[in-house]
């Protein structure tokens, strides 16, 4: 028997919905919804352990995944079954956590799952924009601790019309792909990329997305009452002594506040809070520590951010000293490592960033094979981050979701910058070497420099900036503080990151930690932010104004030729012999691809030097080679028979042509020898095909002068008797008129 299953439609109004159902699978979850879209479905399920964990954060897990049967595909490689996440999968499970995890309460520490699943795939719906509704759905049925509910959408804009979740072809003519994450009060996550869009019109679109997740939100609710509200677990609350706390804060804010004001260097300054932090612990006795010395260390960190917090909204300064519009000092340089294609050193305050570029053919494109998503990327950006850039020690276990996100950030704020038609892939690393601020802005800078380094023809520079906000509802002050340090990172309100050349913004990510954050504040903030960017803008055109004209010496030069398509089998070769030995000859690199409009042949020749490009271009011009009816070509000797010399031309080898005897001179020639020998090089004239040979015919005597009394020989008369045709009379009888002439075979047997 199907059990009772309850649903809730939300309108798009443009003619698509989005269902949210739950009752028929996975009833075991403590939630469990399917989201719908045309064909699109993701299953999400949400699972949180009763008993607490013995640890002072959430232990919270989100997990995307697409299953390849979802788009009726195999998973490639040997095992064909799904394994690690996708870099595409990673960057959607941090765009879902980054909206859920403020909304649990602060004091709940129970493991806690949340599995999201693409089921069935819509080449329309693009999944990762119903994700966020999925999750925040399945826990409104739960009986989790949670806030309120919230939801994600994706907006474009197409023809200056704004759409939430756009199509993967809509998406294709946007200049705007940003996703929102909010409740139905207040903008809680922004992340995206654009075409150079203005700060208002940045906010306008985060306004026209929130509007669209309010109608998201209301309909978890009415969901979650027809289903039937749970009551709200009891779980064990963190221990709580107010007494103590002011004890402690009475202790440190003075003593914090006067080192904050100090302006010191990051090292000093923690060296200094930590040293605060030892005096207040040893006043109390071993018994008093055993009983809540957790507490003592806990409430000396909300007294350490309360007095930082104050610091720069009474005072206007920071930790490092600095004033809140203000930005550290930046060295850069270019062409530091010599052996790679292109160079940078970023350094920004206590942040350093070192990016390397390689140039590459398409074979070196980063391949996306996703249920959602195929293709491939000529443009691609990896972002490392070592635990010695913050000074610490720990195990390296892979590449983590925070390296993929920041490198994502970093890749889509410099790849709109660069062509088209640039010929090369194009992947940039970064090595983070130092960090107290943002490293991934820092990368965009370094990022930019190394590819004007490498002579990658960008069409305008771009720099990043990371920003922070505090701000005091009671009071109305807040301060927004420009090229944040990673201590202010944590303590504030809102951090975000932007991205952008001269003319506009290009890439942002942005955390906003306060409900009912005003459109007003937001836009003072990305204001500031472009003020800081171009700042930092100019100090890497100081550095490196214009991309390198040409690529360096030890790097390797891009040709692109198209050739027909009947051409491509020739360059091949058997068995790839012909493209094989040339790649060994010229020392390049040549790919071949077929244009799948007009079906032409791409042929994209990679090589140091231009002596081995320009020789794959002389054999790519003789396989194209075909002489022109009337024209007169040099040729060489390759070969001497009785009959005749096969030549080829000079300007295409490879392409050889027979030169009969009968064309070498005005005179009778006995011996081919007599006229020409091997190597030997003169000019032809082509006249395309003979009428009578049915192949191509050339003549080195119609570009001589006739000698002096030369007579023609006459042609050759074909009705003279002994001719072909005449000799056995089939001119005038054919088979038909002998088969009359003959006599029947039965008067043959009479006589």
């Amino acid at each position: 028997m199907i059990p009772k299953v309850f649903k809730e439609v939300i309108d798009l109004g443009d003619g698509r919905e989005i269902s949210i159902e739950t009752g028929k699978l996975a009833k075991q979850a403590h939630g469990s919804v399917v989201v719908q879209s045309g064909k699109c479905m993701l299953l999400c399920t949400v699972v949180s352990n009763y008993e607490q964990k013995d640890v002072n954060f959430l232990p919270l897990t989100v997990d995307y995944r697409e299953k390849f049967a979802a788009a009726g595909r195999y998973p490639g490689g040997f095992f064909k079954r799904e394994a690690r996440p996708s870099d595409g999968e990673v960057l959607t499970m941090r765009l879902v956590d980054r909206v859920l995890r403020p909304l649990f309460p602060k004091d709940y520490h129970s493991e806690t799952q949340v599995m999201i699943q693409l089921m069935s795939h819509d080449p329309e719906v693009m999944p990762d924009a119903m994700a966020g509704l999925a999750a925040s759905a399945a826990i409104q049925l739960s009986d989790f601790p949670f806030e309120c509910p919230i939801s994600e959408a994706r907006v474009g804009r197409v023809n200056g019309e704004f759409i939430i979740n756009p199509t993967f072809a809509q998406l294709e003519e946007s200049d705007i792909d940003m996703m929102i994450g909010a409740s139905a009060d207040s903008v809680m996550m922004v992340e995206g990329e654009m075409d150079e869009i203005s700060e208002e019109e940045m906010a306008d679109a985060i306004k026209f997305a929130h509007e669209a997740i309010k109608v998201q939100c209301a309909a978890q609710v009415r969901l979650a009452e027809a289903f039937g509200k749970k009551a709200t677990r009891e779980y064990e609350p963190e221990r709580e002594d107010k007494d103590l706390e002011k004890k402690v804060h009475d202790m440190a804010y003075d003593k914090v506040y006067a080192i904050a004001k100090a302006g010191s260097s990051k090292h000093e300054r923690s060296a200094a809070f930590q040293q605060i932090k030892e005096d207040i612990i040893a006043t109390f006795s071993e018994e008093e520590l055993a009983d809540y010395g957790g507490l003592v260390s806990e409430y000396y960190r909300k007294a350490e951010k309360a007095a930082i917090r104050d610091l720069t909204l009474n005072e206007g300064l920071r930790l490092d000293g600095r004033k809140t519009d203000e930005i550290r000092p930046i060295w850069c340089e270019v062409d530091y490592l010599p052996s790679t294609h292109g160079s940078a050193i970023f350094t920004r305050g206590e942040t350093q960033a070192l990016a390397t570029v390689t140039l590459g053919t398409s074979r070196d494109a980063n391949q996306i094979d996703m249920p959602s998503q195929e293709g491939e990327e000529r443009f691609y950006l990896h972002y490392n981050f070592p635990p010695f850039c913050t000074g610490e020690a720990r195990p390296i276990r892979g590449t983590s979701r925070r390296e993929v996100g920041h490198g994502n950030l970093a890749q889509r704020a410099l790849k709109g910058m660069v062509p088209d038609e640039s010929p090369y892939t194009v992947r940039i690393v970064s090595e983070v070497l130092e960090s107290n601020g943002s490293s991934s802005m820092a990368t965009v800078c370094a990022g930019t420099m190394a590819l004007m380094d490498a002579g990658v023809q960008m069409t305008k520079p771009v720099s990043g900036i990371a920003m922070g906000l505090i701000s005091d509802a009671d009071s109305g002050k807040y301060a927004v503080l420009s090229d944040i340090l990673g201590d202010e990172d944590h303590l504030g309100d809102m951090d975000f990151k932007v991205t952008g050349t001269a003319d506009g913004i290009t890439a942002c990510q942005m955390d906003i930690k306060v409900k009912g954050l005003s459109y007003e504040i937001l836009v003072n903030a990305l204001k500031q932010a472009r003020n800081g960017r171009l700042h930092i803008l100019e100090k890497l055109t100081d550095t490196i104004a214009t991309p390198n004209a040409n690529v360096k010496e030890h790097a390797p030069t891009m040709v692109t030729r198209r050739i027909p398509n009947e051409f491509i089998g020739a360059l091949i070769g058997p068995g790839g012999k012909v493209i094989q030995e040339m790649q060994k000859e010229t020392e390049t690199t040549i790919v071949i691809n077929e244009d799948p409009v007009t079906e032409e042949g791409i042929v994209e020749i990679l090589g140091v030097g231009k002596k081995g490009i320009d020789a794959v271009m002389a054999k790519i011009d003789a396989i194209l080679f075909k002489p022109e009816v009337g024209s007169i070509y040099e040729v060489k000797v390759i070969k001497m028979l009785d009959f005749g010399a096969v030549v080829e031309y000079t300007a295409a080898p490879g392409n050889e042509v027979l030169l009969h005897v009968s064309e070498l001179a005005w005179e009778r020639t006995e011996n081919v020898s007599d006229v020409v020998n091997m190597g030997d090089v003169f000019d032809v004239k082509y006249f395309g095909i003979d009428s009578r040979t049915r192949k191509e015919k050339v003549s080195r005597k119609a570009i001589l002068p006739k000698p002096e009394g030369y007579v023609a020989r006459p042609p050759r008369d074909d009705k003279r008797s002994g001719g072909r045709d005449n000799n056995r009379g089939r001119d005038n009888r054919g088979r038909d008129n002998r088969r009359d002439d003959r006599k029947p075979r039965e008067d043959k047997k009479e006589d």
